[in-house]
């Protein structure tokens, strides 16, 4: 009887680790993505004429899959997003991993940028890539400055360790600002 109900209870632990250890690596290739209609992309300031608006906050459900950050990570270097922010610690782009954002730092804020382009160098990727790449590279770089959670954030590259991964980065609260006099572009 003992040995019975050893094997019985071995084979309930191994049933309940298989099912609840697998959902960080969860592929989630129907991952609803939040409507790119809905986000007024054109809007640059929160000052508008007429009646205020609040629309709620647009959750994006990649931030919480890992394999969809990961596709996030490749594609913001495959299309070249490296040339001008880096590795996210900037350079002729603003950094992505500090709390210092120019335009927002909420996911449909991201989105808007990587599809409208900005004034003074960032390009529109409009046409470029569909709405679910764009909002997989939006994931990668809120993921840049610890916005996502830490065990679906990208822990490690295919190739050489240049920096630390970023499901290790401590949480920094973006913050919206505009250019201030000092820090404009020269016409």
């Amino acid at each position: 009887m003992k040995r019975t109900s050893k094997i019985a209870v071995l084979i309930l632990l191994v049933f309940g680790f298989t099912f609840v250890s697998c959902e960080r690596e969860e592929r989630g290739f129907r991952v609803k993505t939040p409507d790119a209609n809905r986000i007024n992309s054109k809007q640059l300031s929160t000052l508008q004429p007429g009646v205020a608006t609040n629309n709620p906050p647009v959750k994006n459900e990649y931030e919480e899959n890992a394999y969809a950050m990961s596709e996030g990570k490749h594609l913001y270097e495959s299309m070249n997003c490296v040339g001008c922010h880096a590795h996210g610690g900037g350079g002729m782009g603003p950094p992505l991993m500090d709390d210092k954002w120019i335009y927002g730092g909420e996911p449909e804020k991201i989105f808007s940028t990587i599809v409208e382009g900005r004034p003074n160098g960032m390009p529109s990727f409009r046409g470029k890539l569909p709405d679910y790449q764009v909002w997989q590279i939006a994931a990668y770089v809120r993921s840049m400055s610890g916005q996502v959670p830490s065990d679906a954030a990208p822990s490690r590259d295919d190739d050489m360790q240049y920096k630390k991964p970023e499901n290790t980065k401590d949480k920094e609260q973006p913050k919206d600002s505009s250019l201030s006099k000092s820090e404009e572009m020269p016409k």
